[in-house]
C-alpha cells in the first residue's frame, strides 16, 4: 500500500488544479470516516489513476509509471522468478546500466528491495510507483503461466541467496550447519516431526536466523495465513518482509523451532514458551520463543536477546547529561522504590539493567525476579517466574526478602500482592526496581493507586518515575539537513521563531540503513521526581492530569519535550518522535 499523507496529496492536486476545495473535502472524509484508501477515494471522485500516481510520485520522491502502457520484454520478465514477484507484489521495469528499477504498490518495503539487490545480483534496485490495480494486472499478464508461489522449492530461493556458513548450539548438544543450497524436494511435509529434523529444514531455519541476528533483528515473526507463510523481522522497532516461505512447510518449520526449544511438538492447542541459546559465528545469542495457535496453524515469535548489541552501561542508555545525573543520584538511594514506564519494547528492562550494573558492588546483594531472564549478567543473583510452578512474582519476592538483599529488581508490577511485597521491602531498608506498563509518569502513579495500594504507603515509599520510548536515530551516513514544513512545526507544537534558530536533519537512505534513512535507536525519557507536592497529591488521590502539572512546574520535561531535545541535536526527527509519544500527549 502507498503510504502518502492525504492532506499533503489533497493539498498538491488542488494546486495542480486537478480538484476543487469542496471535492479535496470530500475525499477527504470518504478516507477519513468511510474508511477508503486515499488514493481509492481520489479515483472515486474521478481524478485518473496516472494523476493520482504523479502527484504521489512528488510527495514520495519517485517516478511514476504506468504499466498498462508498456510492452516488457520477455528477458526483462525472466530476471525476476514468478514466485518472488508475486511474493513481492513487483513488476520489472527497465535496466539502467546495473540498476534494475521495478514497478511497486509499496515502496517503504526497504527489505524486499535490499533482498531483491542481494538475490539478483544487480548494484542497485530502484523502486517506481503505480497502483496495487495496476500491478495486479502486471502480475497476470506476465506470470500467471508459471506461478509458483508455493510450488517453487526453497532449494531455487537458497541457490539465489547462495552459501553461507553458520553454528548453531543448541540445549541438546552442538550442531554446526553449512548453509548452503539443498532441494526441499523429498522432505515428507505431511509428517511435520519428521520434516523437522531433515537437514534440509534445519539450514533453512539457520538461515533465516542468521540473517536476522545479521540485522540486528530484536524478533522474527513467523506468521501462518490462509494462503501464505510470511516470515518478518523486526529492526529499530519496525518490522520488515524476509524471503517467502512456502506454505507447505510451515509445519516443518515451526516443528524445528519447537524441538529447538524444548517445547512440546504434539501439542497444537495451547500457547507455549520456550528458549534457545545458540551460537552464531563468535555470538552468544539467547532466543526467547513464543507459540500461538491460530485459525491458520501456529504463529512463532522469536525475541532475539544479542548482548552484544545491547549496551548496560548507564551513561549509554539515552539519557541527557542533567537526567543522567539525577538518576544517578536516585538509584545511589539506600531505599525506596524507582518506576521505569513505558508499552512493550521501550527499552525499560535495558535500563534497569543498566541501573542494576552501575550499582553492582562487591559490597552489596542484588537480586532481581524476572519473567523471563533476559540477559545474565556476572554478580546478581537471577530467578526466573515460574507461574506454572506457582513461582510468581509475589511468592519470588517474599522469598527474596529472606536472602538478605540491599537492592532488589521486580522485573513488572502486575497485581496488588507484588505492589505490597514491593513497598514493604522499601521500607524495611530496601531498594526495588521494577516496571509498569502506562503512557507515560505521572499514570504510573495513579495505576498503583488504582491497584489498591494505600495512598500513604505509596507517598512513603515511591522516589522517582522514568517513562520511557525508543525513537530511531539518522543514519550517519547519508544524514542530510532539511526545512521542515509549518505542518510538521505544529504537530510538535514548535512554534516558528524557535525552529528559526535549529538545523533540522533527516537520512535520504543508503546502503548502510537499507535506503530506511535510520540507522539505531536511542532512548528518551520523562523523569518525575517525587516531591513532597506530589506526595500530598497522592494522599488526595488526585488525577494524572493534576500530577502532570505540578510535576512540569517543578521542572519534568515530557517525553514530548525529550523528543524535541534530541530532534534539535541532529539525533532523530519529527516523524519518530510524533510516532513515538503520539499516545503520551492524548
Amino acid at each position: 500500500m502507498i503510504r502518502v499523507d492525504p492532506k499533503a496529496l489533497l493539498k498538491l492536486l488542488h494546486k495542480m488544479e486537478e480538484v476543487d476545495q469542496a471535492t479535496a473535502q470530500n475525499i477527504y472524509n470518504d478516507h477519513k470516516k468511510g474508511g477508503l484508501d486515499i488514493i481509492e477515494a481520489c479515483q472515486k471522485h474521478g481524478i485518473p489513476e496516472s494523476v493520482v500516481m504523479y502527484a504521489c510520485g512528488q510527495l514520495l520522491g519517485l517516478e511514476p509509471v504506468q504499466l498498462s502502457g508498456l510492452v516488457l520484454p520477455q528477458g526483462l520478465i525472466d530476471k525476476i522468478p514468478s514466485n518472488v514477484a508475486n511474493s513481492y507484489r513487483i513488476i520489472p521495469v527497465r535496466m539502467e546500466d546495473k540498476t534494475l528499477v521495478i514497478a511497486t504498490a509499496d515502496p517503504d518495503n526497504l527489505a524486499a528491495l535490499d533482498d531483491l539487490k542481494f538475490m539478483l545480483g544487480v548494484a542497485q534496485v530502484r523502486p517506481a510507483l503505480t497502483s496495487e490495480a495496476s500491478i495486479t494486472e502486471a502480475l497476470t499478464q506476465y506470470y500467471s503461466q508459471e506461478r509458483e508461489k508455493n510450488a517453487q522449492t526453497v532449494k531455487d530461493l537458497m541457490d539465489t541467496i547462495g552459501d553461507e556458513d553458520a553454528s548453531n548450539t543448541g540445549q541438546g548438544g552442538q550442531e554446526t550447519f553449512s548453509i548452503d543450497a539443498n532441494a526441499f524436494a523429498g522432505v515428507d511435509t505431511s509428517d511435520a516431526a519428521a520434516a523437522a529434523e531433515s537437514a534440509p529444514v534445519r539450514k533453512l531455519l539457520n538461515l533465516i536466523l542468521l540473517t536476522a541476528v545479521k540485522a540486528q533483528a530484536s524478533d522474527i515473526h513467523f506468521e501462518p495465513f490462509e494462503d501464505i507463510f510470511r516470515v518478518r523481522n523486526r529492526i529499530d522497532g519496525v518490522l520488515y518482509e524476509m524471503l517467502p516461505v512456502p506454505k507447505t512447510l510451515a509445519p516443518a518449520l515451526v516443528a524445528r523451532i519447537k524441538v529447538m526449544s524444548h517445547l512440546d511438538i504434539s501439542e497444537r492447542r495451547l500457547p507455549q514458551d520456550g528458549k534457545i541459546p545458540i551460537r552464531i559465528g563468535d555470538k552468544e545469542v539467547d532466543l526467547r520463543v513464543s507459540s500461538l495457535p491460530t485459525m491458520f496453524g501456529e504463529s512463532v515469535v522469536i525475541r532475539i536477546l544479542d548482548r552484544s548489541v545491547v549496551s548496560l552501561d548507564i551513561d549509554k542508555v539515552g539519557f541527557t547529561d542533567d537526567l543522567l545525573a539525577q538518576f544517578k543520584q536516585v538509584i545511589e538511594e539506600p531505599n525506596g522504590i524507582v518506576v521505569v514506564t513505558g508499552p512493550t519494547g521501550s527499552g525499560k528492562t535495558t535500563t534497569l539493567y543498566a541501573a542494576l550494573s552501575a550499582v553492582n558492588e562487591d559490597s552489596v546483594k542484588i537480586i532481581t525476579t524476572e519473567d523471563p531472564v533476559e540477559y545474565e549478567i556476572n554478580g546478581l543473583i537471577q530467578v526466573p517466574v515460574d507461574d506454572s510452578v506457582g513461582r510468581s512474582f509475589a511468592h519470588c519476592l517474599r522469598a527474596i526478602l529472606r536472602q538478605d538483599p540491599d537492592i532488589l529488581l521486580v522485573g513488572e508490577v502486575r497485581d496488588q500482592e507484588t505492589a505490597k511485597i514491593a513497598i514493604e521491602a522499601s521500607l524495611t531498608g530496601h531498594l526495588v526496581f521494577t516496571t509498569l506498563h502506562t503512557n507515560d509518569a505521572p499514570t504510573a502513579i495513579t495505576r498503583l493507586l488504582d491497584m489498591g495500594i494505600e495512598p500513604f504507603l505509596l507517598s512513603a515509599t515511591l522516589e522517582t518515575i522514568v517513562a520511557q520510548r525508543l525513537v530511531r536515530t539518522i543514519c550517519t551516513k547519508c544524514k542530510a539537513p532539511y526545512q521542515p514544513s509549518e505542518e510538521e512545526l505544529m504537530s510538535l507544537g514548535i512554534k516558528s521563531r524557535d525552529a528559526e534558530s535549529q538545523r533540522f536533519y533527516y537520512g535520504k537512505g543508503c546502503e548502510n540503513c537499507k535506503n530506511t534513512g535510520y540507522r539505531g535507536r536511542t532512548a528518551i525519557h520523562e523523569m518525575l521526581d517525587v516531591n513532597d507536592a506530589i506526595r500530598e497529591q497522592m494522599l488526595s488521590r488526585a488525577s494524572a492530569a493534576q500530577i502532570r502539572i505540578t510535576a512540569q512546574r517543578a521542572g519534568m520535561r515530557t517525553l514530548r519535550d525529550a523528543g524535541i531535545t534530541k530532534i534539535y541535536a541532529g539525533i532523530t526527527t519529527i516523524e519518530e518522535v510524533i510516532r513515538e509519544t503520539l499516545a503520551a500527549e492524548d
